[in-house]
């Protein structure tokens, strides 16, 4: 087994997608309506600007393992001048191929390209099974994040 890796392309969205729902599913969400639409919609349009990157992991042809970093952009503030964000989203590896360093090198391909896009910080939720991998990368958890659901 050799694992390869290379960005996501729009013909790997239906396999993306499905890999996206099975983590949702994984992490406890509820399922109360179809997500579908929504992601190819998202996905290609945020493809097409350049606001959200993937990297993916391959077992052969077999895609194994995704990611995801959407771009995101507010007014700059003292520990991020420049105002970018990177959202960390959709890291998910099948569950035959974890413990093997392959969601790690996903995660830094990502974090890379934040880096690149000039972002100041990224930003996950992490699920439960992430948080030692995040943590081990460096993330530190920030107290002060809150949500207001509308």
């Amino acid at each position: 087994m050799e694992i390869t890796y290379r960005k996501l392309t729009e013909a790997d969205l239906d396999t993306f997608i499905k890999m996206r729902i099975t983590q949702l599913r994984e992490e406890g969400a509820t399922e109360d309506i179809d997500l579908v639409p929504a992601l190819k919609d998202f996905y290609h349009r945020h493809m097409a600007d350049g606001t959200f990157v993937s990297w993916l992991a391959l077992d052969g042809d077999k895609i194994i393992g995704t990611s995801g970093m959407s771009f995101v952009e507010k007014p700059p503030y003292f520990s991020c001048p420049s105002g970018k964000l990177g959202l960390l989203s959709s890291m998910f590896t099948n569950p035959n191929y974890r413990r093997m360093g392959i969601a790690k090198e996903l995660l830094h391909r990502v974090v890379e390209e934040a880096r690149a896009y000039g972002c100041g910080a990224v930003h996950i939720t992490a699920s439960d099974m992430g948080v030692k991998l995040y943590t081990a990368y460096g993330f530190v958890h920030n107290g002060n994040f809150m949500q207001y659901k509308l």
